[in-house]
């Protein structure tokens, strides 16, 4: 029996269909990757089905609009703040904090929340004010309090020292500098914030 040199290549199998939390879950990840790489105001609907590998419809089945897909991708990612060690002293304490901090800035669903936060208008912008506090502020804010509550009990910290203006100040001068000045935060950026700035405003009266 005669037979031809060419034989067909077995067809590929078909890459399973997603469905339930896997495929909301790959559309979570696209938009975050959207809001890091192209911003705010370059991510469409049709650009994060394309990146999760799915139709529009899907997406649009799920979020009406870019402003609820934006806010859950955004709840679904960033890193969570729970605890801070006790590393035996308050420099120590907020050293370790505001380097996890950091790493929550500059990480995939930091750039995305700061490319909201640049780029969306004023209007655009309440929508999220509840994600930015829940996700962000508040537990930052706790933190440092506990870290505060820790140093007065030591000795290290006036306790008329740990109150609403002390505990935004970290947070606002990362902020800031982080928007206004570039600042990329790197390990000695964050200790001289910390010797120069908070161990001064923290120290007991003659200490």
């Amino acid at each position: 029996m005669v037979t031809s040199g060419w034989t067909a290549a077995p067809a590929q199998a078909a890459a399973p269909r997603r469905r339930g939390v896997v495929l909301e879950r790959a559309i979570l990840d696209a938009a975050l990757e959207q809001l890091s790489t192209v911003g705010w105001n370059g991510l469409t609907m049709e650009g994060v089905a394309s990146g999760a590998q799915t139709g529009k419809a899907a997406v649009y089945r799920r979020w009406p609009s870019k402003e609820d897909l934006v806010a859950d991708a955004l709840r679904a990612g960033l890193p969570s703040l729970v605890d801070v060690p006790d590393l035996g002293s308050v420099r120590e304490d907020l050293l370790e904090l505001c380097l996890r901090a950091r790493e929550a800035m500059f990480s995939r669903p930091g750039f995305a929340l700061r490319s909201v936060i640049h780029e969306c208008d004023s209007a655009q912008a309440q929508r999220f004010q509840e994600v930015i506090l829940e996700g962000v502020v508040e537990p930052a804010i706790r933190l440092l309090g506990e870290v505060f509550a820790r140093g007065i009990r030591r000795g290290e910290v006036r306790p008329e020292a740990a109150n609403s203006y002390v505990l935004d100040a970290i947070p606002a001068m990362m902020m800031y500098r982080s928007k206004m000045c570039g600042s990329e935060w790197n390990e000695r950026d964050i200790e001289e914030m910390i010797d120069q700035l908070m161990v001064p405003l923290l120290r007991p009266e003659g200490a």
